[in-house]
């Protein structure tokens, strides 16, 4: 004890000195700093995870809109055709993308995409592909792309030829075995991210007889690599074609490539061949098979299922005639987009220029679709419940999307069509088109029924009841989709009997979120496997991921806003009676949601969206001018048509593509007015041929009559300021 004492008036000493010396904290006082400290972790860690939902929101919000658009858009051409008469100039502009290329159908495709004549230079500094191919030629394509070689115009079309003889051939389900000594492995959206695919192969190891592959879908658009991703996958197809299958997703359709980039991408690599290229893709895209079923007991589609889905049907199916699943085999008196007096005046096919609707889906017009129509679009942030300033994030996202559609069941579920008005009945084709549209597009819900899937335009949302039967009906266990993009990269719901599978990891931005494979036994039991493709992204804490894809979300965000700024401020002015340029917070998110209609928190991104408020008041005048979106110089004085072209950016380009029959890349003054006529007719709105005219002269650089599309597009690209700031 003396000891002891005389070492603890030592230590005191030793203090009272200045001299650091360790003490001694009561254990109750250790105990709640440590409970403190884990109250602070979890809160920072929530309020993250709350950042990160919302900005995974407002990405997924834009994208489904832009999906939205495309169909829209697509509806209308489809409009052109059915209602105009065929020697009208609209129709005739749009026409071709309705029909099937002929060659494709008759027995002189094969002559027509003939790489014979096609001579590779002995300057090629690429790789040489042998045929029939091997292992060993498929694992030189491989690292030429890994090290950014393009692949000769004449083996890409000989390599395509040979995919094409092969698919004709290949049944619409392809039925797959697991040995009990191996595991096949499957993987979701790759969305031309060849940098993914190559890290799948380097992680898990090439496809072989020994190490059979799913993939499911949607291998093109949005990345820069979507045609090296095609190639890579059809070498092995060819070399293993009992052990690599290949489903068709939604994007495997060269409507949508118009929109999503692949075709540009093709034309760009391949600008002597890249027609053909792309027309033989069309080819080949409607022969991929359109699900692949594992030992009887597991279904992998791209999109999923309906309370339609009959696997026996698919099986029958000429997938070959739909080169586009965006379009029934043919038009009816009550074809797709409903009778001839319902189409236009919906207001559906063109969409008002005031702000986004819900498009009818593809294949769905019954009663439901009236009942989410006829729903009040009333604003969360003007309801007695949503006045409350510490609702939590998780709340407003789900009423949010709640009353936008996303997840709530309206009503029973659709009535077959034994059930339905004789009416409405439909043809055999019909039928197939929709199970098939179905398959690809569509999306669960949690919520029981199955109801259109109105936010994407195409496919329904099925619930776990729909689940329980269409699995049931076929004696299957688990269905493995792909088609949403998910932040751990797969996701399981419907009490697990769904599976959600995406392999494009930073799919909206670096870090955003990972992707992930299955490697699945005898046993049937899915084992994960997630990555990060961007060493970026993989060096970055949780909170500068966040913050990176936060500021990325938002920069995203305010184009939005910026372009429809005119729109914003004329619904702002209903609830300013007195033009003070002053409105309440609840009534700027009520304006600004009905506006753009992407389902948001407005209310939880004011912080981020608005720099400052007084009272609960917003100057939306002065917010406007503060959105720090910089308008690419121009000689244009309209502002309208500027407007106008800054919002519908994405439409523009895709009737372009269109126009631009010969893929050149260029267009003439004639076209770029018809192109604006055209735009202008789906808006419902009125451009002036002096306006065009006007705007064609001040984008012609070069003065030849002529008007390059690439530059066009990004001279006027809007870029946020702040996303360098």
């Amino acid at each position: 004890m003396g000891c002891g004492m005389g070492k603890s008036e030592n230590q005191l000493k030793k203090c009272d000195r200045g001299i650091g010396v360790t003490k001694i904290i009561p254990a109750a006082t250790a105990i709640r700093a440590a409970l403190l400290i884990q109250r602070w972790y979890r809160r920072y860690v929530a309020r993250l995870e709350m950042r990160r939902r919302c900005t995974w929101n407002i990405f997924q919000s834009i994208e489904y809109a832009g999906e939205q658009d495309q169909i829209k858009l697509y509806n209308f051409f489809g409009y052109l055709m059915e209602h105009f008469t065929p020697a009208s100039s609209e129709r005739n502009l749009i026409s071709h993308i309705f029909h099937t290329n002929e060659c494709c159908r008759d027995t002189e495709w094969e002559s027509y995409f003939c790489y014979k004549s096609i001579q590779v230079p002995d300057s090629y500094p690429g790789p040489h592909l042998t045929f029939p191919m091997t292992f060993s030629g498929v694992s030189k394509l491989v690292e030429a792309f890994k090290h950014k070689q393009q692949l000769h115009a004449r083996y890409v079309l000989q390599l395509l030829g040979e995919t094409c003889r092969l698919l004709r051939i290949l049944p619409n389900i392809n039925r797959v075995s697991i040995c009990h000594n191996k595991e096949i492995t499957i993987c979701g959206d790759l969305h031309g991210h060849l940098e993914d695919l190559l890290l799948i192969f380097y992680k898990n190891g090439l496809p072989s007889s020994e190490k059979p592959y799913v993939f499911n879908g949607d291998f093109v658009d949005r990345g820069k690599s979507s045609l090296e991703i095609l190639l890579i996958l059809f070498g092995f197809l060819m070399v293993y074609p009992n052990d690599v299958h290949i489903n068709r997703g939604n994007h495997e359709d060269h409507i949508v490539n118009l929109r999503y980039g692949f075709t540009k991408e093709v034309l760009g690599k391949y600008r002597v061949h890249g027609k053909k290229i792309l027309k033989l893709l069309q080819k080949i895209f409607s022969g991929l098979p359109l699900a692949t079923v594992i030992d009887h007991k597991v279904l992998i589609v791209h999109g999923g299922i309906s309370d339609m889905t009959d696997l026996n049907m698919i099986s029958r199916v000429d997938r070959h005639k739909y080169v586009s699943a965006l379009r029934p085999p043919k038009q009816s008196q009550h074809g797709v987009y409903g009778t001839k007096t319902q189409t236009m005046n919906t207001g559906e096919v063109g969409g008002p220029v005031e702000g986004r609707r819900r498009v009818r889906s593809l294949t769905y017009h019954g009663s439901t679709s009236a009942l989410i129509h006829n729903m009040p679009r009333r604003s969360l942030n003007c309801s007695p419940t949503s006045s409350r300033l510490n609702c939590s994030l998780e709340e407003e996202l789900k009423k949010r999307r709640r009353l936008a559609g996303f997840d709530q069941s309206y009503g029973e579920p659709r009535k077959s069509d034994s059930e339905s008005d004789p009416e409405s009945c439909e043809t055999a084709d019909e039928q197939e088109w929709k199970q098939i549209v179905d398959m690809l597009w569509s999306d669960p819900m949690p919520q029981s029924g199955c109801i259109p899937n109105e936010v994407r335009g195409g496919g329904c949302y099925w619930g776990p009841d729909v689940t329980e039967k269409v699995l049931g009906r076929h004696n299957l266990h688990l269905l493995i989709r792909s088609h949403e993009c998910k932040q751990e990269g797969y996701e399981f719901c419907h009490n697990r009997r769904v599976l959600t599978i995406f392999s494009a990891s930073n799919y909206y931005e670096v870090g955003s979120n990972r992707g992930a494979y299955i490697r699945m036994g005898s046993d049937l039991v899915p084992h994960f496997s997630q990555y990060q493709a961007s060493r970026t992204s993989r060096e970055l804490t949780l909170r500068q991921s966040v913050s990176w894809t936060e500021r990325s979300a938002l920069q995203a965000l305010r184009k939005q806003l910026f372009v429809h700024k005119s729109v914003l401020i004329s619904a702002f002015q209903e609830f300013d009676p007195h033009n003070t340029g002053i409105i309440s917070l609840s009534h700027w998110a009520s304006a600004t949601e009905r506006v753009l209609n992407l389902a948001l928190p407005w209310r939880v991104l004011r912080p981020q969206l608005v720099s400052s408020t007084h009272f609960g008041m917003v100057d939306y005048q002065q917010w406007i001018r503060e959105l720090s979106i910089p308008e690419p110089k121009s000689e244009i004085s309209d502002d309208s048509i500027l407007e106008t072209m800054y919002k519908n950016h994405s439409n523009l380009e895709t009737i372009f593509r269109i126009i631009d029959t010969d893929h050149s890349g260029l267009i003439s003054f004639e076209e770029f007015r018809q192109t604006w006529k055209l735009l202008s007719s789906h808006l419902k709105t009125e451009i002036s041929d002096e306006a065009i005219a006007d705007l064609a002269k001040s984008i012609d650089f070069n003065k030849d009559g002529s008007i390059d599309i690439n530059e066009f597009m990004e001279a006027f690209r809007l870029v946020d300021l702040t996303a360098h700031t």
